[in-house]
């Protein structure tokens, strides 16, 4: 077996790491099926080379955020500060994990981690602080205030918006990788996930009045 040293045994563990996060969730998998898979005799591989399983899901996550970022740069120049072509740059950037085995289960892994955004916050994980990711999030929320949806409420949308985008992508993943053909071809899937999302971001506010009442328990 490989040394626990190295770039190589690095890439080797993420990528491990990467498939085990996928199929048996980042909190199920092991780390000594990760190192066992990467192909290490060295048990404490993952403490090594990232200090715990937070340190190598960051690593994975980071390579993810890379790959997306560089697709998403130019659209985000491109794109005016309008609701709908926010979200198409959102999900075009994402379906580009969809062209590889490893974006696919990475997209995977990214829908079991939706709600550690801090979008809620409005203050981002740290993973994607100062990211171009990030400034998509807050053009659309920007947008969404300009468009009087008050504070509370626009970050719950936000986030569920971009919980429904990963579940989407999540899934549609999945089948790629366990060769189930798909109800849609993938423009349409893609083109529908645009118009489904901009739609719960811009749907009307609730009047007060039909908000259910608090238990006065």
């Amino acid at each position: 077996m490989a040394r626990t040293s190295g770039p190589e045994t690095r890439d080797r563990l993420i990528r491990a790491a990467e498939e085990l996060f996928a199929a048996q969730g980042v909190h199920g998998a092991q780390l000594r099926d990760i190192v066992s898979r990467a192909g290490q005799a060295n048990p404490s591989a993952v403490q090594y080379h990232f200090g715990s399983r937070a340190g190598l899901l960051d690593a994975v996550m980071a390579g993810r955020q890379a790959r997306t970022e560089s697709v998403l740069a130019p659209l985000l120049t491109a794109a005016p500060d309008e609701t709908h072509a926010l979200v198409g740059a959102l999900v075009t950037a994402e379906a580009s994990e969809l062209r590889t085995d490893r974006g696919r289960r990475c997209l995977r892994i990214s829908a079991q981690l939706s709600h550690e955004s801090g979008v809620r916050a409005r203050t981002p994980h740290p993973t994607l602080a100062g990211t171009g990711y990030w400034r998509l999030i807050e053009r659309i929320a920007d947008r969404l205030a300009a468009d009087g949806l008050p504070e509370p409420l626009l970050l719950e949308r936000l986030d569920l918006a971009l919980t429904v985008v990963g579940a989407a992508m999540a899934d549609r993943a999945r089948q790629y990788l366990d060769g189930t053909e798909p109800l849609t071809g993938e423009g349409l899937f893609l083109a529908d996930l645009v118009e489904t999302t901009t739609a719960l971001l811009r749907a009307a506010q609730p009047e007060q009045a039909h908000l259910p009442r608090k238990d006065p328990s």
